[in-house]
């Protein structure tokens, strides 16, 4: 059996994305290399042939995946899964979490001007996002970051191929940061701050356009 006809079985079989290491303990005569050149191997190929799946680099491991281009074929049929959809105030959660991580439920409402607890307990029960530490501060509150599964979900291969801040519609500036007694001993970590509206003044929640698939929320309230 060559290895390529293993690791593309394995492959086909696996409903997530597998490691290399995680594909060679399918057979004694696979290693890492091994599995990385039969990967290349098969990338060629399906090229090659113009099928309409690839083998593609998700959540620091690698799946088949069917081509982009055929999602409009795809989403006529019931039975093939996709990924349930999120809400504008997850997906503006899950953002600020995603560029800010490791960051606290203080913070990401002062960022979004609205209670986010819920959404966030959303994204846990999503397995998305995380508790990944505590901060130093008083009471050393929860610090939050992101999953494989959020990689998996998105299709990235590491946190590296999340878009550059400045290829997205959520507006980065350089704010001066909280300093503890804003946010009870939970200061920001990171010097980039998330723009609150759109005039500089503060004022309002970071600006999510409609093409990202979120809308703003007005600040004073709760997504609970």
């Amino acid at each position: 059996m060559k290895a390529a006809q293993i690791v593309e079985a394995i492959l086909f079989a696996s409903d997530a994305p597998l490691k290399a290491e995680e594909i060679a303990r399918a057979d004694e005569s696979l290693d890492e290399d091994a599995v990385e050149a039969a990967l290349r191997e098969l990338a060629e190929h399906y090229a090659e042939a113009d099928r309409a799946f690839q083998v593609e680099e998700v959540a620091e491991g690698y799946q088949l995946l069917t081509r982009p281009e055929f999602a409009p074929y795809l989403e006529r049929f019931d039975t093939v899964p996709r990924p349930a959809s999120l809400s504008g105030p997850a997906l503006e959660t899950l953002a600020i979490i995603a560029y800010r991580q490791p960051i606290g439920r203080v913070e990401v409402e002062y960022i979004r001007g609205v209670g986010s607890s819920g959404v966030i307990r959303t994204l846990q029960d999503r397995g998305l996002v995380d508790v990944i530490g505590r901060a130093e501060g008083i009471g050393r509150p929860l610090l939050y970051g992101t999953t494989h599964r959020f990689l998996e979900h998105f299709g990235f291969a590491t946190l590296d191929d999340l878009p550059r801040p400045e290829e997205l519609p959520i507006v980065l500036r350089d704010n001066p940061p909280l300093g503890e007694d804003d946010l009870g001993g939970e200061g920001f970590s990171r010097r980039e701050q998330l723009e609150l509206g759109t005039d500089g003044s503060g004022e309002g929640v970071a600006h999510v356009e409609e093409s990202a698939g979120v809308g703003r929320t007005e600040p004073g309230g709760s997504d609970e």
